[in-house]
Parts: C-alpha cells; structure tokens; sequence
C-alpha cells in the first residue's frame, strides 16, 4: 500500500483527482485530495495575500491532521510551484514527489513569469495593483479554460467536459504574479515527471529536462486527470516508491 497525497491545479479542487482517486483506492493505496485556499469549495476564502505559501500551508495542515507519513506527493499543473515549499516545511513526511504535467519554478520566479505570460516587472506591477484593490483578485482563469474548450475540446469525452467545466471555479491571481520562496531548484527527494503527450505547458517539461528529472509520458493533454484517469492513476502506482 502506498500513501498517495494529490494536488491540483488553477481554477480546480480536490474534486479534479476524483477519478484518479478512486482507482488508487480500489487498488489499496491510501489518497488524500487537498483543496487550496480560495478554491472550489473553499473559494469563499479567496483573497488579495494568497500566496504558494498559503498553499502551502492547506498542504502541511491536510498531513498533519491526517497523521500520514512515507507519502507519494503528487502535484498537477499549478500546484508543481507549491511543491517545493511542502518539501521544505516536513521533509520528513514525503518519500517521493511526482509531478503531473505541472509547473517547474525557481526560487524568486511567479507562475506568470515561468510560463511566458509576463515578465517579472509587470509581475511585480500586477501585484501591487492587486493590493490596491486596482484588479479582481480573481485570475480568470476558469472562463479562460471555458473558452478554451469552446474553441477546441478538450480530449475527453463530452459528458466528462460538461462536468469539468461545470465545477471549474475562480483562482486567486496572487498565486499567478507572486515569486515563490521555494524553488525546484532546491528538491533533494526523489522527483518524477509525468509529461503528458498533446500537453499545452511543454516549456515545463524542458525545465524538468534540465533539472534531469526521470520523465513518463502520458497520452492526453493538460486535462487528463479528468481524461484519462485509468492511464494517470496507472502510471503512478507504476513510478511511486
């Protein structure tokens, strides 16, 4: 039995990993979701001085009172700029990290600034705006996606998007312009990548080349948690410790 602690991405929940969640459960492991601040069920609570380090937190508080340990901790999209911060905050708690078609940040970076969207200045801009109350502090991110598959379905069938789309809420546009404390750069637990095969962050996947992680390919795009979770949750139990 492996103890499996899942992480989800912008505009998602614990609900993303549903899928994924039952099959590692049948198959008797332990999984436990975890919700970010400001997020699905806990979008209520979104706000100006949300930051990885705030999910961070939601990540530590969600073990701790789990009283889980050797754990497998698996993060999708946003949720690989967390990551490092959970490994610097209990070490001793995780075994392994596996990232899921996730994101790749250094120390002092933003989600914005890694994946091409911004340079740091107008990062740092943003960010004061959304202090000052000038900006939503909503990303959008969730209507971009929406509009997205509008345009070009996601690779899933139709029901399974309708219900994706459905439960997809705000995300905290903090979380996209705030440089993380904690880096990748700074992971000394065993790492894997899982780089997903028709994914839309390929820059990603060349920042987990040039950290020499272990990469596994995975066939769909960035949506495969609700896509393919028989292939997603097959590959884990496969590459986790």
């Amino acid at each position: 039995m492996k103890n499996f602690v899942l992480l989800h991405g912008g505009a998602a929940g614990a609900w993303i990993w549903r899928g994924v969640e039952e099959i590692l459960v049948n198959s008797g492991h332990k999984a436990l979701s975890v919700t970010f601040t400001g997020c699905a069920e806990r979008r209520h609570l979104n706000g100006k001085d949300i930051t990885q380090e705030t999910h961070a937190a939601d990540v530590v508080n969600a073990i701790e009172f789990s009283e889980m340990s050797d754990i497998v901790l698996v993060g999708h999209s946003y949720s690989g700029s967390v990551i490092p911060s959970v490994l610097r905050d209990i070490p001793e708690k995780i075994k392994q990290v596996i990232y899921v078609d996730a994101l790749v940040l250094r120390t002092g970076e933003s989600v914005a600034e890694a994946m091409g969207y911004m340079p740091a200045e107008q990062c740092a801009a943003v960010r004061s705006m959304i202090q000052r109350g000038q900006v939503p502090i909503s990303s959008g991110v969730a209507d971009q996606q929406r509009a997205q598959a509008a345009q070009t379905p996601f690779l899933m069938t139709s029901v399974q998007q309708e219900w994706m789309l459905s439960l997809l809420s705000e995300f905290p546009a903090s979380c996209t312009v705030s440089n993380v404390v904690t880096g990748a750069e700074s992971i000394t637990h065993p790492v894997e990548y899982i780089a997903c095969t028709k994914s839309d962050v390929s820059s990603q996947h060349d920042r987990a080349r040039a950290m020499s992680w272990p990469i596994s390919y995975l066939e769909g795009d960035h949506s495969v948690l609700v896509g393919n979770p028989e292939g997603a949750a097959e590959l884990l139990e496969k590459i986790s410790l």
